[in-house]
Protein backbone atom coordinates (compact mmCIF):
# COMPACT_ATOMS: atom_id res chain seq x y z
CA UNK A 1 0.00 0.00 0.00
CA UNK A 2 1.68 3.47 -1.19
CA UNK A 3 1.49 5.76 1.62
CA UNK A 4 0.34 9.51 0.77
CA UNK A 5 3.14 11.77 -0.04
CA UNK A 6 1.39 15.21 -0.14
CA UNK A 7 4.88 16.97 -0.41
CA UNK A 8 5.06 15.29 -4.27
CA UNK A 9 3.86 18.62 -5.47
CA UNK A 10 6.33 20.64 -4.80
CA UNK A 11 7.92 22.04 -7.80
CA UNK A 12 11.30 20.99 -8.78
CA UNK A 13 11.74 19.67 -5.10
CA UNK A 14 12.64 15.95 -4.64
CA UNK A 15 12.09 14.88 -0.63
CA UNK A 16 14.55 12.11 0.31
CA UNK A 17 12.23 9.71 2.10
CA UNK A 18 12.33 6.08 2.42
CA UNK A 19 11.17 5.24 -1.47
CA UNK A 20 14.00 7.92 -2.33
CA UNK A 21 16.51 5.79 0.50
CA UNK A 22 15.66 2.55 -1.28
CA UNK A 23 16.40 3.54 -4.99
CA UNK A 24 19.01 5.34 -4.35
CA UNK A 25 21.00 2.65 -1.94
CA UNK A 26 23.81 1.74 -3.50
CA UNK A 27 24.22 5.53 -5.28
CA UNK A 28 24.87 6.71 -1.91
CA UNK A 29 27.31 3.85 -0.22
CA UNK A 30 29.28 4.31 -3.15
CA UNK A 31 29.60 8.36 -2.69
CA UNK A 32 30.30 7.29 1.14
CA UNK A 33 33.40 5.22 -0.26
CA UNK A 34 34.56 8.28 -1.30
CA UNK A 35 35.68 9.13 1.94
CA UNK A 36 38.79 7.04 2.29
CA UNK A 37 41.77 7.91 0.47
CA UNK A 38 42.28 4.93 -1.22
CA UNK A 39 38.99 4.78 -3.35
CA UNK A 40 39.15 8.74 -3.64
CA UNK A 41 42.65 8.16 -5.89
CA UNK A 42 41.04 4.77 -7.50
CA UNK A 43 37.55 6.55 -8.10
CA UNK A 44 40.01 9.65 -9.49
CA UNK A 45 42.45 7.15 -11.90
CA UNK A 46 39.16 5.54 -13.89
CA UNK A 47 36.02 6.58 -12.96
CA UNK A 48 33.82 4.17 -15.06
CA UNK A 49 35.67 0.96 -13.79
CA UNK A 50 35.26 1.83 -10.02
CA UNK A 51 31.54 3.17 -10.52
CA UNK A 52 31.22 -0.28 -12.60
CA UNK A 53 32.23 -2.40 -9.40
CA UNK A 54 29.21 -0.73 -7.94
CA UNK A 55 25.42 -2.51 -8.30
CA UNK A 56 24.18 0.81 -9.39
CA UNK A 57 21.49 1.77 -12.71
CA UNK A 58 23.05 3.08 -15.87
CA UNK A 59 21.27 6.53 -15.35
CA UNK A 60 23.03 6.53 -12.16
CA UNK A 61 26.52 5.87 -13.18
CA UNK A 62 25.98 8.33 -16.12
CA UNK A 63 24.56 10.89 -13.68
CA UNK A 64 27.59 10.85 -11.60
CA UNK A 65 29.71 10.54 -14.17
CA UNK A 66 27.90 13.70 -15.89
CA UNK A 67 28.41 15.56 -12.36
CA UNK A 68 24.53 16.05 -12.65
CA UNK A 69 23.86 16.34 -9.13
CA UNK A 70 20.54 17.33 -9.47
CA UNK A 71 19.77 14.08 -11.85
CA UNK A 72 21.38 12.09 -8.61
CA UNK A 73 19.00 13.52 -6.59
CA UNK A 74 16.22 12.34 -8.44
CA UNK A 75 17.54 8.99 -8.51
CA UNK A 76 17.98 8.63 -5.32
CA UNK A 77 21.12 10.53 -3.92
CA UNK A 78 21.43 12.10 -0.63
CA UNK A 79 22.73 15.63 -0.87
CA UNK A 80 25.07 14.61 2.02
CA UNK A 81 26.83 11.64 0.41
CA UNK A 82 27.01 13.30 -2.91
CA UNK A 83 29.04 16.08 -1.18
CA UNK A 84 32.02 13.74 -1.73
CA UNK A 85 31.97 13.74 -4.88
CA UNK A 86 32.43 17.56 -4.74
CA UNK A 87 35.40 17.08 -2.16
CA UNK A 88 37.05 14.54 -4.16
CA UNK A 89 36.79 16.74 -7.58
CA UNK A 90 38.16 20.04 -4.80
CA UNK A 91 34.72 21.91 -5.11
CA UNK A 92 32.82 23.29 -2.12
CA UNK A 93 29.15 22.63 -1.29
CA UNK A 94 28.60 26.24 -2.28
CA UNK A 95 30.04 25.61 -5.62
CA UNK A 96 28.44 22.27 -5.58
CA UNK A 97 24.77 24.43 -4.64
CA UNK A 98 25.58 26.92 -7.23
CA UNK A 99 26.25 24.13 -10.09
CA UNK A 100 22.48 22.71 -9.06
CA UNK A 101 21.15 25.89 -9.55
CA UNK A 102 22.46 27.05 -12.22
CA UNK A 103 24.39 30.01 -11.04
CA UNK A 104 28.17 30.80 -10.39
CA UNK A 105 29.50 30.25 -6.70
CA UNK A 106 29.59 33.86 -6.73
CA UNK A 107 25.59 34.41 -7.93
CA UNK A 108 24.56 31.22 -5.30
CA UNK A 109 26.67 32.71 -2.44
CA UNK A 110 25.06 36.46 -3.28
CA UNK A 111 21.44 34.99 -3.71
CA UNK A 112 21.79 33.15 -0.13
CA UNK A 113 22.94 36.21 1.51
CA UNK A 114 20.20 38.13 0.36
CA UNK A 115 17.76 35.61 1.79
CA UNK A 116 17.68 32.44 -0.51
CA UNK A 117 14.91 32.22 -3.82
CA UNK A 118 12.16 33.77 -4.07
CA UNK A 119 9.21 31.34 -3.17
CA UNK A 120 7.42 32.67 -6.60
CA UNK A 121 7.18 29.58 -9.05
CA UNK A 122 8.63 27.13 -6.33
CA UNK A 123 5.34 27.07 -3.99
CA UNK A 124 2.91 23.62 -3.99
CA UNK A 125 0.73 22.96 -6.60
CA UNK A 126 -2.11 25.22 -6.56
CA UNK A 127 -0.77 27.86 -3.99
CA UNK A 128 -0.31 31.11 -4.43
CA UNK A 129 -0.17 34.26 -2.24
CA UNK A 130 -0.24 31.90 1.04
CA UNK A 131 -2.88 30.03 0.04
CA UNK A 132 -2.84 26.41 -0.23
CA UNK A 133 -5.19 24.22 -1.93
Amino acid sequence: MALDKPYKDVPGTTIFDADQSRLGYHLNQFCMSLMKAANRARFKADERAYLDEWPMTEEQKQAVLARDLNRCIQLGGNIYFLAKIGATDGKSFQQMAGSMTGLSEEEYRDMMVRGGRSIEGNRRVGESSGERK
